[in-house]
């Protein structure tokens, strides 16, 4: 398992919500075609409901309905995510609304890290900078004389 662990890309994770538990679909076939086309690995799926009351519950994929074929994601679990982890993810939603949990293996920049830890490099920091910011940054610097 050592060696797999080495071979491997970086491994991030989202948590998607769905206010109002709407979740329609659209982005799960583009979801599976970055699987196919080797950018990223699902290593974990899990769908969650936050009720109104502010219980958090994971989700059987037949309990979200007949609208949104999920049956591709069935069997997505290595195990990585586990009871903690889905209440924390459930901190973060408003009530009455649903997320997807997903862990991935960014698959593409698998030999960028291997030449990396192969080099003793080690990543001391990451970070994502969300659309909305880095648009308000470029509308700040546009409205710069």
């Amino acid at each position: 398992m050592s060696d797999d662990v080495e071979q491997m890309g970086p491994v991030d994770y989202l948590v998607v919500e769905f206010p109002g538990n709407r979740m329609t679909g659209e982005g799960f076939p583009l979801l599976v075609d970055l699987v196919d086309r080797g950018i990223i690995r699902i290593l974990d799926l899990v769908f969650i409901r936050k009720d109104s009351d502010g219980s958090v519950a994971a989700l059987e994929l037949t309990d979200l309905g007949d609208e949104v074929d999920l049956t591709v994601f069935e069997g997505a679990s290595s195990g990585l995510l586990g009871q903690d982890d889905i209440d924390e993810a459930g901190n973060a939603l408003e009530p009455n609304s649903s997320a997807g949990i997903l862990v991935y293996e960014n698959v593409w920049a698998a030999p960028f890290a291997r030449a990396m830890r192969r080099s003793g490099a080690q990543l001391v920091a990451s970070g994502r900078i969300p659309v909305q910011d880095l648009l308000a940054s470029l509308d700040m610097v546009e409205a710069t004389p």
